[in-house]
């Protein structure tokens, strides 16, 4: 003999009068963390939901009525007599799925969100100025929020452990290979390559050099390149005219470049498998602007003064060059374009090689100024020009950007007298 099923007691709220209802219920009880307090409402009942809530509430609701509402605590109550179990436990059995807790979500994420800050802040760069910027933009844009729901919380403690590991670096170091960066600080040689942390990490690094965010491989890879870190050390270089050098092999193509008064690229991996030791008497000159070498390689030629060209911001391989010409006793004399990157640039270089602003005085912004036939506005004014305060006032005054190729005939003057320096 077989038994016969027992009747299910949630039967009567299966059905399609309480599914409305039930969805409500739901919803409201998510959002106040399981609150019984709250009424919930049915727009355009039907009847077979109109009789649903008058047996609910044992009250008469006229069929005319276009929204009917109904306390969850009354729902409740009329569930817990018919069937034994209340309004959440018969939710949860019916749809096979626990209730959601919205505000016990939000204060686990809030919480969540603390510690990843609390973890950041412990970092080595934290009183940097670009840190808590960069702290600051991706907690309130939403990026810090991402990764806390998406359980990613480690891709912030893995960003902070590489900016650390950057920030600590010392000026003249070699240049570090990103998988050795990535293996470093996270165990992996690949996770910088592409994905939400190098995202990440580049936006901190556009802060701290004052570049804008990356949006192509071709930026991406120049902003590591200006961190000291090399994605492919064939594809960071630097263009050289007449600057002789010692060393086997990249030393003999340099001297032999210089007797032809010929340009040379040279590779960063060039310059760090095969070392040089330049050769210099006197001044090497440093543009920004191939344009000027151009120039100097087809006026000058052999004669011209031993010339450095960045190419735009300076490269990894030019540091690298920069650093073999002081280490051999050379000095450097940087000239930039008059806008903010340039005399940003100016300052840095300054900086890191102790190179002397050539032609960078405000006589020469004029000078410039009056030869440009197309005027591009300055998008930001530079703060300041230390080695020559005038500088920055009347660069502030006329806002207009003077290019090299403006100023290249005076440049090429104090190529062609390799010892005559500009005051």
């Amino acid at each position: 003999m077989t038994g016969s099923t027992p009747p299910d007691p949630l039967a009567p709220y299966r059905g399609g009068a309480y599914q409305r209802l039930l969805a409500a219920a739901r919803r409201s009880l998510a959002r106040t963390g399981g609150s019984l307090e709250a009424t919930i409402g049915i727009t355009a009942p039907r009847e077979d939901e109109r009789q649903a809530i008058i047996g609910i509430t044992g009250q008469y609701r006229d069929a005319s009525v276009k929204r009917l509402t109904v306390s969850l605590a009354a729902v409740d109550a009329a569930m817990r007599r018919g069937c034994g179990l209340g309004l959440q436990a018969v939710l949860e059995r019916i749809h096979a799925r626990p209730l959601d807790d919205r505000p016990a979500e939000r204060a686990a994420e809030a919480a969540a969100r603390r510690q990843a800050m609390d973890i950041a802040h412990t970092s080595a760069a934290a009183a940097e100025p670009w840190f808590a910027q960069w702290l600051a933009e991706i907690s309130s844009d939403g990026t810090l929020t991402k990764l806390v729901r998406a359980g990613e919380e480690k891709l912030l403690h893995q960003a902070v452990r590489v900016l650390d590991t950057l920030h600590r670096r010392s000026p003249g170091q070699p240049p570090i290979p990103i998988p050795s960066l990535a293996t470093d600080t996270t165990g992996y040689p690949k996770t910088l390559n592409q994905g939400t942390l190098p995202t990440l990490v580049l936006r901190a690094l556009a802060l701290r050099h004052e570049l804008p965010r990356p949006k192509t491989a071709e930026e991406r890879r120049s902003l590591w390149d200006t961190a000291e870190v090399v994605v492919d050390d064939l594809a960071s270089h630097v263009l050289v005219l007449n600057l002789p050098s010692e060393g086997d092999g990249l030393g003999r193509w340099l001297s032999d470049a210089a007797h032809h008064g010929m340009p040379f690229r040279a590779m960063l991996y060039q310059l760090i498998t095969m070392p040089i030791t330049p050769i210099t008497t006197g001044p090497v000159f440093v543009c920004e602007n191939p344009a000027v070498l151009r120039r100097a390689a087809a006026h000058l030629g052999r004669y011209a003064a031993p010339l450095i060209c960045t190419e735009g911001r300076p490269a990894t391989a030019f540091h690298r060059l920069a650093n073999a010409v002081t280490a051999a006793g050379g000095t450097l004399h940087y000239h930039g374009d008059f806008d903010h990157a340039g005399i940003a640039m100016t300052m840095a270089a300054g900086k890191r090689h102790a190179a002397t602003p050539w032609r960078m005085r405000h006589q020469d912004y004029l000078r410039g100024l009056s030869r440009m036939e197309d005027r591009y506005l300055l998008s930001k004014v530079p703060d300041a020009t230390p080695w020559d305060p005038t500088l920055a006032r009347v660069m502030a005054e006329h806002r207009i950007a003077v290019y090299e190729e403006a100023v290249t005939d005076d440049l090429l003057v104090d190529l062609a007298h390799r010892n005559n320096l500009p005051d």
